[in-house]
């Protein structure tokens, strides 16, 4: 039954194929060489196995064809059109930054769709209720993005954006989808008055895979420590289902496969049929199948039917990252645990009875091998999507996963009783809180150790990491194994990548970095020692303050000096509050003008925070900077504080969003010198970094912080035309990414 596996290896290497990189007129060629390819292979018995990857490709550029002929060509063809919708709602809406989203199922072309929905106003929705308005379709095309791939990756095809007025009527009837979303907001409900505010959070996450209300210390935290997962509904949540489902019907075949297939299905239903929880259901009611018909399981053709299942019904599941690391993670675990396993009990000799040594001894090496073979093919996941490698995952699963168990149990015993008895549901709860607590406390600690991670926005870690897998490439070539020689040798060049990485940036008398935050703009100043920070905003608030946080750390820079807010504005100031659960500062330096916000994060740092009402210089060794106040007004652009960035090697001037009056403002009242680098103002826009500015400070260098494809037109062709009609070298973010400046 292997041969299940070469195929699914195969089919999903040419959906990935189709997703990100080939264009549909190379499919049919493409087709006809890898079927001449697997049929002369299938002849030959020592090349049987490629030749089925070979006819797996070749099935699988099939099936992508057709998927995108039937199902994703009508959705292609309604990108970026305006018409009325009839819709309903399969979930509860949510609020965002603009008004509130939905997800909800349209007809189009006789097809049933999954679309999310983006409403100009804040609108509460429930499953069944139908929607009707006019929308503008976007397609989710694989090249708008990661957030596009997690909506392809969950079946939705389509998002649409609000355009005029919108109705919503009360619906009756739903289906298992909607009835599903009803079910998991009653156990929201009951969990929410059953468990104490602070653990709510954490239990939502761990029993229906729901962390919007987690909060971004906490998320972080377990990011960091390397347990992300338990919040992240996926094999493990279904292994302990199963594991109480087995024990409440006393592992009687009959009675477990008639209880167990509903309650994998009702609670896939119910945390959202997501790729990770829909392999693990798929992967357990095999199992329980085979325990019925007294048939032998064998976890890597159940691991490839549930892949290549998935894959049918959804080609561009192979994008979603959930899915690639719940297949890898599983993957990993089948190939290498047995043989990690039998490494470390090695020096323990034979492990025989069930002394209590004995029985530490096989739950240490059990718990440490799964971690480390499940980490062996998602690290470089994790590392492309998140840029984070964990150091310190084994020992933290280590000292965690076993509560985990029970506390998983112990929530859904909570849930139950709850729903019939509160009272009782909320003494249980306030019980199972402390353990809980263990966990988050656990995590925080742990998070905070130096380094508990690592970050491959240094490009020293990345290219340690590809070290390693070289290292564990020869290591499963060579007949004789010799782990704890290669064990060695990736922690000697782990430290040495460390080392300079730290070591690198001191090598420079000036450091600036624009950071790729998207629509939004933060800038590191360093010089010497001190590093300060200007502006922390961009896309999303908490994805700016882990880059910022992450490039600081990944150079050794656990505090910074002191942080400066141009203005408040969210694109420039949205990530802060997120950044200082990571990141110590000496001063916060805020416009005169931001009083609530003053309040607020004076409550937050002790004092740490002051106005500037007045033109202030920062001194230190190697410079100084001089921070230009606002000038007035109501305008919190206008109001944008200026900073002069001087070294003795070069001078560096930000604007804020200052616009042409506002500069104007600054060059009136201020004597500005002649800089190497200029920061564009208000992220490029034509009413900005004007003519008058350009020719007092006839800056070398024009750097302009811009996301991609944003809806502000930034940076603006008149802008461009401007700089290079003065000879400005231009460097963007939206087009170079993260910018590095030294001298």
């Amino acid at each position: 039954m292997r041969i299940l596996m070469w195929l699914t290896i195969g089919f999903g290497a040419a959906c990935a194929l189709c997703a990100y990189f080939l264009p549909v007129g190379w499919i049919l060629p493409l087709i006809l060489v890898f079927l001449l390819a697997s049929g002369l292979g299938l002849c030959w018995k020592p090349l049987r196995r490629p030749a089925t990857a070979l006819l797996g490709c070749a099935l699988g550029l099939v099936w992508f064809c057709g998927f995108y002929t039937i199902r994703l060509k009508p959705a292609d063809r309604s990108d970026g059109a305006s018409f009325m919708l009839y819709a309903s709602a399969s979930d509860y809406s949510y609020e965002t930054k603009y008004g509130s989203a939905v997800d909800a199922c349209i007809n189009l072309d006789g097809q049933d769709y999954q679309v999310r929905l983006y409403l100009d106003e804040k609108k509460t929705i429930s499953p069944g209720d139908t929607i009707e308005g006019t929308f503008r379709m976007t397609y989710t095309t694989p090249d708008q993005g990661k957030f596009s791939r997690y909506h392809q990756g969950n079946g939705v095809f389509l998002l649409g954006y609000q355009e005029g007025s919108v109705e919503v009527d009360s619906g009756d009837e739903k289906g298992l989808t909607q009835n599903a979303s009803v079910l998991r907001r009653k156990i929201q409900n009951i969990l929410r008055k059953s468990f104490p505010e602070d653990v709510f959070p954490f239990v939502q996450a761990l029993l229906l895979g729901d962390d919007s209300e987690l909060d971004y210390e906490t998320d972080t935290a377990f990011r960091i420590s390397g347990i992300r997962h338990i919040i992240a509904v996926s094999g493990l949540h279904v292994s302990i289902l199963f594991g109480l489902v087995s024990s409440l019907t006393f592992r009687k075949r009959y009675l477990t496969a008639l209880i167990g297939i509903p309650c994998l299905l009702l609670f896939a239903a119910v945390a959202g049929f997501t790729p990770s929880v829909t392999r693990a259901c798929i992967m357990v009611g095999l199992m329980l199948l085979a325990q019925l018909f007294q048939r032998e399981y064998d976890s890597l053709t159940a691991l490839s039917f549930a892949g290549l299942v998935m894959l049918i019904c959804n080609p561009l599941v192979i994008t979603s990252v959930s899915f690639q690391l719940s297949m890898s993670s599983v993957a990993g675990i089948i190939m290498f645990r047995e043989p990690i396993c039998n490494w470390l009990r090695k020096p323990f000799g034979k492990i025989k009875g069930k002394s209590l040594k004995a029985k530490l001894i096989r739950w240490y090496t059990t718990c440490v091998s799964v971690s480390l073979s499940a980490m062996i093919l998602t690290t470089p996941l994790c590392a492309i999507y998140f840029g984070t490698v964990s150091l310190i995952g084994v020992v933290t699963n280590l000292l965690t996963l076993w509560v985990v168990t029970f506390i998983f149990g112990g929530i859904m015993l909570t849930c139950l009783v709850g729903a019939v008895l509160p009272g009782v549901g909320g003494v249980l709860g306030a019980i199972l809180a402390y353990p809980i607590r263990y966990v988050l406390l656990t995590a925080k600690l742990l998070s905070k150790v130096p380094p508990a991670s690592v970050y491959t926005t240094s490009a020293y870690i990345a290219i340690w990491l590809v070290y390693v897998y070289i290292l564990l490439l020869i290591l499963l070539l060579q007949r004789k194994k010799e782990p704890g020689n290669m064990l060695a040798a990736g922690v000697v060049g782990l430290c040495l990548a460390l080392i300079l990485s730290w070591w690198e940036p001191t090598l420079y008398d000036t450091k600036m970095t624009v950071l790729d935050v998207g629509q939004g703009q933060s800038i590191l100043l360093q010089s010497g020692d001190r590093t300060y920070l200007v502006d922390c905003g961009g896309d999303r608030d908490a994805d700016t303050a882990d880059l910022v946080a992450e490039t600081l750390l990944s150079q050794g820079i656990y505090h910074l000096d002191g942080i400066i807010l141009t203005h408040m504005d969210a694109d420039h100031a949205g990530g802060l509050s997120n950044l200082l659960t990571r990141m110590d500062t000496d001063l916060i330096l805020l416009p005169a003008e931001a009083s609530e916000d003053v309040e607020n994060l004076r409550t937050r740092t002790g004092g740490l925070v002051q106005t500037v009402g007045e033109n202030m210089i920062l001194r230190f060794e190697t410079g100084e900077i001089r921070i230009f106040a606002s000038s007035g007004g109501d305008n919190s652009n206008e109001n944008s504080l200026c900073i002069l960035f001087d070294t003795e090697k070069c001078d560096i001037l930000v604007t804020g969003d200052r616009s042409e009056f506002g500069e104007w403002l600054l060059m009136t009242s201020n004597e500005l010198p002649k800089v190497d680098v200029l920061i564009a103002g208000h992220h490029g826009s034509k009413h900005s970094t004007s003519e008058e500015l350009l020719e007092t400070v006839q800056p070398e260098i024009v750097m302009i912080s811009a996301g991609k494809d944003n809806r502000y037109g930034h940076p603006a062709p008149e802008l461009i035309k401007r700089l290079e009609d003065f000879g400005c070298t231009v460097y963007r973010t939206d087009e170079n990414g993260t910018i590095c400046y030294r001298r």
